[in-house]
């Protein structure tokens, strides 16, 4: 997409949008990085004056025109170097006169010994000494770089200056991305580094320009928030250019030589300091003071949204009255005590220091201390200023947080304050337009908010701010977009908490993020519900927006594209249409101009009547009704505004499939003796993606009687040393095995080598790849006597030389050989070896195979043990699933054949499942559990926990258990532990429903009929959860009896009760639980 700037200072901005000479497709759009502004790259002589940048940007500026190497230690996806890079690529020159040579490396032990190695080399071309040394890097890269960093500053006096410029990113298991500090803040004290902070991406260009004078007097580390406020796109109006930035550096580098040698790198600092302000008109300090002038509380600050927030939320409450200031740490190291004091106002009595620290659980331990509290501590301890000292607190939060206004102002009243504040409206923020664009990474529309934004950008007397963070574990990756603008200048870099207008590009969405939430009141959302229907509102908006929507008065539009064809079907048209909508509801009095300049982006584009058509057709205004804002007794779920940023780019959903290969065992071999080379894995189970241990049969005993035609049995493992931990109601994954002596009929009807050695990807993870033997590799890896789908008829056509064959098996696929094909799937339960020995003429190789046929999957089974009660062992409860085929061939189920014929002692591989199947959170909830056949197995392991808990002298809530199966003789599973229970008072009910042993069938729904009354109590009156565990069929029955319940305790009391509704709300809140099957 191109536009071009008119030559215009003002004006409505259709009036100074203009169009190129010819028109570019939206499908060429794409986004370079989010370090980039609005994601387009950048030449370096284009940076200057009024332009808009990201934070990054500019440090990426300042390093390429300064330095003579960089060193970049990025990983993938943070892009911390991508303009360097590019910038390399077309060999533009620094302000030395030749391209900075930028040396991407890896983070790992021993990194930085590259740098080292070049800046100390006796080959140093010693006329460059003067010239920086720079590094770009995460702050998670800076425990790798310690040891390099520790002989730098050893050895500085004979090294070129040296600057790091370091964004503080880590990542962490519970919260994703965090901007991380602490790491900087320790070693630049341990170290004798320097290290300044700069606050926004206004700040950015200057600081990473006076870190590299400061590392004229020692090492320097320049530490920024490198999640959100690098990243952001926004203009900036003094950016200097590469010119400027120049003059600067030389002539205060003049003044670096003279500096005074008696002075202490602190008094070199400051007057360094001095000489960058009298040169830029800036008055930057190590530590900045706002607030009341007499302020009895202080805050001291660190780190970039940190200080932005400080600058605003404070004297919002000095305004207001409350006698408050903060000192914002610019200057840590080195930590200059004579001027942290001095910035101190002499009537403060309280120092509250918002430290960071590493996580949530050391900001609860007193005997952790923020690195910033201890030097403010020495430094007011030891100070004379005041009389009597102030108290100074602690006040820690972990990495993880990220700061809004309203948390912020939280977080330091709560510590300081006896009425804290829970929200705040800064008056920044009043004449900002404020929008949140929600939506998954790979819609064609994702890109609509960076599209607008660089639209607007378009009108020099407007300031655009966009922001994006993805959450690459939610829907498979949602993207969130901040969009903001203002006549102002903006400088917000936390998350918009309400805004005018949110724009929700996929239905998944509303069920995953409280987008109302993010409205503000009288606000506007958009939603984008194709094939909208009025009737199936309810439906399709989640209870908890609806309510919402209408009790802050929330404007509702539906975008439903389905009713404009030409808008459906083409993506191009698909994504002008959300930009359309989004403009036409952000700015109701848009001209149509812009309209027509916005469609005409496109590819084909609509005519400007098309648009508005389009529009008319496709977004309407839903009338909310006030039985929206009726309350229901619905507890909701704690959806999140934000998200829980993980990644700095989308999911790559795409995945390569590696080939298998015949090789040797000297191929094999090499692997083995080279593993490094060959990048061999040696595990338990390398091919399986999920955690996996060796577990071992510690009891394998049939329950039913021999004679009975269902061979259902109790498997017990024992755990041993292999680390494996369950919780109740989770299953437990078999990794079971083909039969052996199928496979072998397999390899001799096929024709192949058993000890043939075969790279396979593995049957959890097709980017791994394994070395087997044929024979292992059919036992444990392919599926070979699974059911083929259509598709493997299809794909084996292409190898069958006979005709007749070929013929055969393209029929199949065919809407006519649909039938043949159900017949050979449901009745003569045909095989990929079934198959593959009917039509000879089609056989692949054996890599080939491996690739149609697929990979054997986990099998899992509801555990029927409480680890709390057997901490060394695990049970499963199996019934083997075997069948008569129509050619009189006995069938067996793979992996319940397998369990059922492993010997005592016998090794396994498991894994874990977590399941649907939790005890509720209060021990005296009543339990009403219905389980058919070996669906009682979880419910053996609550009713054995609920004992332990007895036992105990814990209060447990009623247990009402019934169970089903056929005859009670043969299978009354686990009854006599049942009884024991029963006599015991741990079940309070036993309700056993065997179909077969009287003349009319009884079934489990029958007995909870019987027990109506019971039901009633422990389900509706003492609140407790009901469970059913087992085939399907049962569940409109017993969800009818459920009904009948709640029907039943509604008339008693009085009430009118939707019983469907009901369930629906029971279900929400974990009370009504279905794992069938």
């Amino acid at each position: 997409m191109q536009l071009k700037q008119a030559e215009s200072s003002g004006g409505p901005l259709a009036d100074r949008v203009t169009m190129p000479e010819t028109k570019t497709s939206r499908a060429e759009f794409t986004k370079q990085s989010s370090v980039l502004p609005f994601g387009q790259p950048v030449s370096l002589s284009s940076i200057s004056g009024p332009t808009y940048v990201t934070g990054q940007l500019l440090v990426q500026q300042i390093a390429y025109s300064l330095s003579d190497k960089i060193f970049s230690y990025s990983p993938e996806t943070f892009d911390l170097d991508v303009a360097v890079k590019d910038w390399a690529v077309k060999e533009e020159k620094n302000i030395h006169g030749y391209p900075t040579s930028v040396l991407p490396l890896q983070t790992r032990s021993g990194a930085g010994a590259f740098a080292l190695g070049y800046i100390y080399s006796k080959d140093f071309d010693l006329s460059k000494r003067h010239i920086p040394q720079t590094l770009l890097a995460p702050s998670l890269s800076l425990r790798h770089l310690r040891s390099a960093l520790d002989q730098l500053a050893l050895l500085y006096g004979v090294a070129s200056p040296f600057v790091a410029h370091v964004a503080a990113t880590d990542y962490t298991s519970d919260a994703g991305l965090v901007a991380e500090y602490g790491t900087a803040l320790q070693l630049s004290e341990e170290l004798g580094l320097g290290l300044i902070s700069s606050g926004s991406a206004y700040e950015a260009q200057h600081i990473s320009l006076f870190a590299t004078l400061m590392a004229k007097v020692l090492p320097t580390l320049h530490v920024y928030d490198g999640v959100r406020t690098s990243r952001e796109t926004l203009r900036v109006i003094d950016v200097l250019s590469q010119v400027g930035v120049a003059e600067i550096f030389n002539k205060i580098s003049k003044t670096a030589e003279t500096l005074n040698k008696r002075l202490d790198n602190a008094g070199k600092v400051l007057e360094l300091l001095q000489a960058f302000n009298d040169e830029l008109g800036t008055d930057y300090e190590p530590f900045e003071y706002i607030g009341h002038d007499t302020a009895e509380t202080v805050y001291v600050v660190f780190g970039s949204a940190e200080a932005q927030l400080a600058k605003q939320v404070v004297p919002k409450l000095a305004a207001e009255g409350s006698k408050v200031g903060a000192v914002i740490v610019r200057i840590y190291r080195p930590f200059i005590e004579e001027a942290f004091i001095k910035a101190l106002p002499s009537s403060v009595q309280q120092i509250a220091v918002l430290g960071q620290v590493a996580n949530e659980s050391a900001a609860l331990d007193d005997s952790v201390q923020s690195i910033l509290y201890s030097d403010v501590l020495t430094a007011v301890s030891f100070s004379s200023k005041w009389d009597s000292i102030p108290a100074i607190a602690d006040v820690k939060y972990p990495a993880s947080h990220a700061f809004t206004p309203s948390s912020f102002v939280t977080a330091i009243t709560q510590a300081t304050s006896k009425t804290p504040i829970s929200h705040i409206q800064l008056p920044q923020l009043e004449s900002v337009q404020q929008y949140i664009f929600w939506d998954i990474d790979d819609s064609v529309t994702v890109f609509a908010p960076t599209v607008v934004g660089q639209l607007l950008s378009r009108d020099s007397t407007s300031n655009v701010y966009l922001n994006e963070s993805h959450d690459n574990l939610v829907q498979g990756g949602i993207i969130r977009s901040d969009l903001r603008t203002s006549k102002k200048t903006i400088d917000a870099p936390y998350a918009i908490e309400v805004a005018d207008v949110v724009l929700v590009g996929d239905e998944k969405l509303l069920n995953e993020v409280a987008v109302s939430k993010s409205v503000k009141d009288n606000g506007k959302l958009i939603l984008k519900l194709p094939n909208f229907k009025d009737e199936e509102v309810e439906k399709r908006i989640p209870t908890t927006i609806r309510r919402d929507v209408q009790a802050r008065n929330v404007s509702l539009y539906i975008l439903d594209s389905s009713s404009s064809p030409a808008f459906e079907n083409d993506l191009n048209a698909a994504r002008l249409l959300v930009e359309l909508a989004f403009l036409k509801v952000a700015q109701p009095d848009i001209k149509h101009e812009l309209l027509e300049k916005l469609a005409i982006l496109e590819a084909n584009p609509p005519t400007l009547e098309e648009c508005l058509d389009a529009l008319e057709k496709s977004l309407k205004q839903f009338e909310v009704p006030e039985s929206w804002g009726e309350t229901v007794d619905e507890t909701s779920r704690n959806l999140p505004q934000v998200l829980k940023t993980n990644s700095f780019a989308p999911f790559e959903k795409q995945e390569t499939e590696q080939d298998s290969q015949l090789t040797s065992w000297e191929s094999a071999a090499k692997g083995f003796v080279f593993k490094e080379a060959y990048a061999t894995d040696v595990s338990l189970r390398p091919d399986l993606a999920v955690k996996t241990y060796t577990i071992h049969v510690k009891e394998n005993r049939r329950l039913t009687p021999i004679t009975y035609d269902r061979n259902i049995f109790h498997i017990e493992f024992d755990l041993g040393d292999s680390g494996l931990t369950y919780k109740i109601g989770e299953a437990l994954g078999i990794h079971a095995d083909n039969d052996t002596d199928l496979v072998r009929e397999f390899i001799e009807s096929y024709g192949l080598n058993a000890d043939d050695l075969v790279q396979v990807p593995s049957r959890e993870d097709v980017n791994i790849l394994e070395t087997r033997t044929v024979y292992q590799s059919l036992v444990q890896n392919i599926d070979i006597f699974g059911k083929p789908p259509k598709r493997f008829y299809e794909s084996l056509a292409e190898f069958a030389t006979d005709e007749l064959e070929k013929k055969k098996l393209l029929s199949l696929v065919t809407p006519e050989g649909a039938e043949e094909f159900k017949r050979r799937a449901e009745v003569d339960t045909i095989t990929f070896a079934d198959v593959l020995e009917e039509f000879k003429s089609a056989h692949p190789s054996f890599p080939e195979l491996v690739r149609l046929v697929g990979p054997l999957k986990r099998r899992e089974y509801s555990i029927a043990s409480a680890q709390a009660v057997t901490p060394n062992a695990v049970a499963l409860m199996i019934v083997v699933v075997n069948w008569v085929d129509s050619k009189g061939r006995t069938r067996y189920g793979q992996a319940t054949r397998y369990l059922s014929r492993l010997p005592v002692g016998a090794a396994v591989t498991a894994s874990v499942k977590p399941s649907v199947m939790k005890l509720p959170t209060r021990d005296d909830a009543p339990l009403i559990m219905a389980g058919l056949g070996t669906g009682l197995a979880p419910f053996r392991a609550f009713v054995q926990y609920r004992a332990m808990q007895k036992a105990q002298g814990k209060d447990i809530g009623s247990i009402l258990l019934y169970l089903g199966s056929r005859h009670q003789r043969e299978e009354y599973l686990y009854g006599e532990e049942w009884e024991a229970c029963l006599d015991a008072g741990v079940i309070t009910l036993l309700g056993a429903a065997f179909s077969r042993d009287q003349p009319q069938k009884i079934y489990i729904q029958d007995r909870m009929r019987q027990t109506m009354s019971d039901v009633v109590k422990a389900y509706i009156e003492q609140e407790g959860s009901f469970y059913l565990c087992g085939p399907t069929w049962p569940v409109p029955d017993v969800t009818d009896v459920l009904k009948e319940a709640i029907a039943t305790e509604a008339k008693a009391s009085g009430k009118k009760v939707d019983a469907k509704k009901e369930i629906d709300r029971l279900k929400e809140d974990g009370r009504y639980v279905l794992e069938v099957y």
